[in-house]
């Protein structure tokens, strides 16, 4: 008997002591842990290719925004340190051609200023307060000067007059009185008059002065000649250029005096020009406007005697941009996309042969797995970029063209303790045509191939655009609660050529409706699948087709339909980028002209046939797909009596994301309408993050 007791005594012992050797699966992503992820961003590359500079951003917590910092890091890795903190905004670091400086646009107390940091003594000054919100950063060669733009206001004067307010009373607001056609910008609100320009400013600092003068933009980062005598710049300078907003040329703008001399001049945007290093050329990218909605935009050097124009990339089927110079002039780096992935290439000038550098550029968009990222490459062809995979968001990597290293591991302190979802890509036909669709599954953390898995439809916007193998917050969160995620690149995606692109022009939405379902055919045909447990989301064009999607079919047991355009007529005359732009490139007319087309193809004409239940969601400042939009569709649904919700976001405009709590709410808002009409919930909520996995702060190398 005694020995019976004592044994049930050292039991707690013997099963403590066995746990000791068991080690606990870590818990998967949970929306708290949206604070604690980081990214890199614009990563710059010394002249001398040793040090990188890069924006490090992270969400805090207090302010509940994106904040970044200027870190540097060896391009062999190691001595990863802050250059600059405790900006509420910092942007456009810049090496000096010398590299013994760094400048960058910081914003403190509300001011923006150009900052300089002395690399030698680690000395920090603002070189200038232009008053403004200055951009594009670009440094002389010379080293003495540095060019960059900034809006100027125009001071107009009021269509009528009031009376004088008496002292202390208590009017409203003077009225606005708008007479430009684009007259407010999501992000940003109701624009002041005035027009973007050129200045130029000595490196030691001063006073700026401005280079460009007239009631035109002149946008992107200016490229200097070789002598420092003058700039180039991308420019729309034409009398009608509200009207033909896309339209731009590259001018050549002189220092001494600021003189202007057109470079180009064919119909469509011609941009980002850099003057190769002989000074002899200038790389640009661009395309010849020719109505559509999609175009590919090419590469192009512009021979600076005989103003002739080469297209460089005439055979790759894919746009281009960031175009960068090598040092001896032979050669272009720059960014493309093909079947969902953003590759750095150089192409040799002699041959044409194009290069593939890196594949897995991206995750500065860490929402959703969209394009994105940047690069740069030092004199003797060593680059530095934004890296990026399902597994984590941006990193910064550097490569000499033979191989890619990644240099920092910002989230390691985080993501090492948490176990994401799996991602399988997959193509499979569609039923409209037999064109190949690609398309991925995102399988959630615990995920047993014996069971029966619910499963969510997350559909892209743009429809221009492209969904990959790249980190997203978002998918991630629905895979960790229980989910199986699929995401597709249906007709109308880009990365898959111009004329795949272009399949939905003038019909959109449409057969693209026919491919996102045989990507959800081909997966419930998977035996982990229940066929009675499909859901649906989509924001912004992803949230055209959703609400297209339900009222097709009611194969889906919910769905929610994010930030959406529902009724082209009044998103073509409301959003802010709308009146000069869709009428001519995604319709072949204006809405008076076609009302029967716009109609066809807006998916409240289907709202009739919607028995799906549906949460409606947006941004309150969203002018992009204005609010409206979702309002229309949302009552249109409650007078015939769909199960319906609106989830309307403060303060939120098209990047509902850009604030930490908004994508959260975005997330758990989908997620509670998906469960409640989930015959299998409850199932695994979000979690909140493991006490003993709390990230590292810093991240350090």
């Amino acid at each position: 008997m005694s020995r019976i007791t004592d044994t049930l005594r050292l039991l707690p012992l013997l099963l403590l002591g066995a746990a000791w050797n068991v080690t606990a699966a870590p818990p998967p992503l949970a929306l708290e842990d949206v604070f604690a992820l980081e990214y890199a961003e614009d990563p710059r590359i010394s002249p001398g290719g040793d040090r990188i500079v890069y924006i490090r951003n992270s969400m805090d917590r207090m302010s509940d925004r994106v904040q970044g910092s200027l870190w540097i890091v060896n391009a062999d890795r190691g001595r990863h340190r802050p250059l600059a903190t405790g900006f509420e905004r910092i942007s456009h670091p810049r090496w000096s051609p010398s590299g013994e400086q760094v400048a960058w646009i910081g914003t403190r107390d509300g001011e923006t200023a150009i900052w300089m940091m002395w690399m030698d003594t680690g000395q920090t000054a603002p070189i200038s307060r232009p008053g403004g919100r200055p951009g594009d950063l670009s440094w002389a060669p010379s080293g003495d000067l540095i060019a960059f733009t900034m809006h100027v206001p125009e001071t107009t004067q009021p269509l009528a007059r009031l009376p004088r307010k008496p002292k202390g009373a208590d009017w409203g607001e003077p009225v606005k009185v708008i007479d430009t056609m684009v007259y407010r910008a999501d992000g940003q609100g109701f624009l002041e008059h005035g027009y973007s320009h050129v200045f130029v400013v000595p490196a030691e600092g001063g006073t700026p002065r401005q280079l460009t003068k007239g009631p035109f933009n002149h946008t992107g980062e200016p490229s200097w000649l070789i002598d420092s005598s003058a700039l180039v710049v991308s420019a729309n300078r034409r009398d009608d250029w509200e009207y033909e907003r896309l339209d731009s040329d590259l001018w050549l703008v002189r220092l001494e005096d600021g003189s202007m001399q057109q470079l180009t001049t064919r119909f469509g945007p011609d941009r980002s020009p850099v003057v190769s290093p002989d000074g002899s050329r200038v790389a640009f990218t661009g395309f010849d406007d020719d109505r559509l909605g999609h175009h590919i935009e090419r590469l192009y050097v512009l021979e600076r005697r005989t103003r002739e124009v080469t297209v460089l990339t005439a055979d790759l089927d894919a746009s281009v941009s960031q175009p960068a110079w090598d040092s001896r002039g032979r050669g272009i780096y720059f960014l493309y996309d093909r079947e969902g992935n953003t590759r750095l290439a150089r192409l040799e000038l002699g041959s044409g042969a194009i290069t593939t550098l890196a594949d897995d550029v991206g995750g500065t968009y860490i929402s959703r797995p969209y394009a994105s990222g940047s690069f740069t490459v030092a004199g003797w062809g060593t680059v530095a970029y934004t890296m990026t995979s399902p597994e984590f968001p941006a990193e910064v990597a550097s490569g000499d063209g033979r191989r890619t290293r990644r240099i920092t591991r910002l989230n390691d302190g985080l993501l090492q303790h948490r176990k994401l979802g799996r991602v399988e890509s997959f193509k499979t036909p569609s039923r409209h045509d037999q064109r190949e669709i690609e398309a991925w599954v995102m399988y959630p953390p615990n995920f047993d191939p014996d069971k029966r898995w619910p499963m969510i439809l997350e559909i892209h916007g743009g429809p221009y655009a492209n969904y990959g193998p790249r980190f997203s917050a978002e998918m991630q969160l629905y895979a960790a609660a229980g989910y199986v995620v699929v995401y597709a690149n249906p007709r109308g995606s880009t990365s898959y050529g111009a004329e795949f692109a272009n399949l939905i022009e003038n019909n959109y939405p449409g057969e693209d409706y026919d491919d996102l379902m045989s990507v959800v055919d081909a997966v419930v045909d998977r035996d982990y699948i229940d066929p009675d447990r499909l859901f649906v989301t989509g924001g912004s064009g992803g949230g055209v087709l959703t609400a297209w999607i339900v009222g097709k079919t009611d194969r889906f047991r919910a769905a929610a339909v994010v930030k959406p355009v529902v009724n082209w007529s009044s998103f073509a005359l409301t959003a802010d980028n709308a009146p000069f732009y869709f009428h001519r490139y995604w319709f072949a007319g204006p809405p008076w002209e076609l009302p029967e087309e716009y109609w066809r193809r807006s998916p409240l004409s289907l709202v009739g046939n919607v028995s799906t239940p549906t949460l409606v969601l947006s941004g309150e400042d969203d002018v992009r797909t204005p609010m409206s939009e979702a309002e229309q569709y949302y009552q249109a649904l409650r007078l015939n009596k769909v199960d319906s919700v609106l989830v309307r976001v403060p303060g939120a405009a098209h990047n509902i994301a850009a604030r930490p709590t908004h994508l959260m709410a975005t997330v758990a808002n989908i997620l509670a309408w998906f469960e409640r009409y989930d015959s299998a919930a409850p199932r695994e909520a979000l979690a909140e993050p493991a006490a003993e996995a709390s990230p590292d702060p810093t991240g350090d190398d």
